[in-house]
């Protein structure tokens, strides 16, 4: 398989990455929290719940010729979260998509690797408009898509809510 964009990209902390198996015990601190999957899951995940949401994302890859990186913290070598391309069969258009264990929010993390793909969007995927697609009560969310600069687009209905399609530049 060919993908149409690069399956790792670096920042100064960060190394993007497509998933391993063995993330998943480090991905179950976001899918086992309940705070950090209100807005997103909806309800916590269970571990088994979570290898398939991972490897869900390991199959968007093959799928859609990109996907979703393992957000791994170069100095600890540990996956904190995910970033990167998501398009689900349901999803209005395709995003970039951020997700991180609690333990790692406020420290500009989402934002530093929501920038990388960004860049490496617009090098390798020129022609695809990319949205963001936020839950209407996930405050940190919206802040965050407005601080690598998007722009709120609409509100629409989806899954019994009021989600925003923020639009990146």
């Amino acid at each position: 398989m060919e993908f149409k964009v690069p399956t790792t990209c670096e920042t100064e902390r960060l190394l993007l990455r497509q998933f391993k198996e063995p993330d998943c015990e480090a991905l179950y601190a976001y899918y086992g929290n309940e705070l950090a999957t209100t807005f997103t899951m909806g309800r916590v995940l269970t571990e088994g719940e979570s290898w398939r949401a991972m490897s869900s994302m390991v199959g968007h890859w093959y799928l859609r010729g990109f996907g979703p990186y393992a957000m791994v913290e170069k100095e600890s070598d540990t996956v904190i979260g995910i970033t990167g391309l998501w398009y689900p069969n349901d999803w209005p258009e395709p995003e970039i998509k951020w997700a991180l264990a609690p333990a790692y929010w406020g420290q500009g993390f989402a934002s530093e690797g929501a920038r990388a793909v960004q860049t490496m969007a617009k090098q390798y995927l020129p022609d695809i408009s990319l949205i963001s697609f936020i839950h209407s009560d996930n405050h940190a969310s919206r802040q965050l898509a407005e601080a690598v600069g998007c722009q709120l687009e609409k509100e629409v209905p989806f899954r019994g809510a009021v989600w925003c399609i923020y639009r990146h530049p």
